[in-house]
């Protein structure tokens, strides 16, 4: 049997265009997570610039304006300054806790998101809980403030964590009795 490579060629080409069209659609599908996420930056970086500006004409002070453009990269700055800073464990404290503390916190807000839909088409996870289940989820984050206050073996951490873990859940009190509301609303 003799194959044209012609027809070859034609076969390849195409399987290549196909190929194209399904990697530009997950991409597509991502497009809306990535403008959400740099909307989101870019507000912070807004907010921290005002409030470090706002501050400094109230202490009557010059405010940040060195770092970039009016001191607008001086957030950015202070980012990489805490990336680069030495992680210090307490000697006498344990060490399990003070490390497994922040990554609950972070891990249980992130898994929060995985409710949320972020395309037409793209809902991680579709639940009719949904809502529920990312309170009951983001309510996890102050165990891991108190882990990592208790690990320390040090009390004015435990209070700082104690403290911290009271304020987070001080905020979501009235989220749950605002959503809990607008649900049974929803029903009736």
């Amino acid at each position: 049997m003799i194959i044209d490579t012609s027809e070859i060629q034609d076969i390849d080409s195409f399987s290549r265009v196909a190929y194209l069209k399904e990697v530009c659609g997950i991409l597509w599908v991502f497009a809306p997570i990535f403008l959400l996420v740099l909307g989101i930056t870019i507000s912070v970086l807004a907010i921290v610039w005002l409030e470090r500006e706002i501050s400094a004409g109230i202490q009557q002070r010059i405010g940040p304006e060195y770092a970039g453009p009016f001191g607008v990269l001086q957030a950015l700055a202070d980012g990489t300054k805490l990336l680069f800073k030495e992680n210090i464990i307490p000697s006498r404290g344990d060490i399990r806790l003070f490390s497994i503390g922040p990554s609950i916190s972070v891990i249980s807000i992130l898994i929060s998101y995985s409710v949320i839909p972020w395309g037409y088409n793209f809902i991680v996870s579709d639940l009719n809980i949904g809502v529920f289940l990312w309170i009951a989820i983001s309510s996890i984050a102050p165990i891991g403030l108190l882990m990592s206050g208790y690990g320390s073996n040090n009390k004015y951490s435990f209070l700082g964590g104690l403290r911290a873990a009271a304020q987070s859940i001080s905020y979501e009190i009235p989220l749950t009795l605002c959503v809990l509301s607008i649900s049974l609303r929803a029903i009736r």
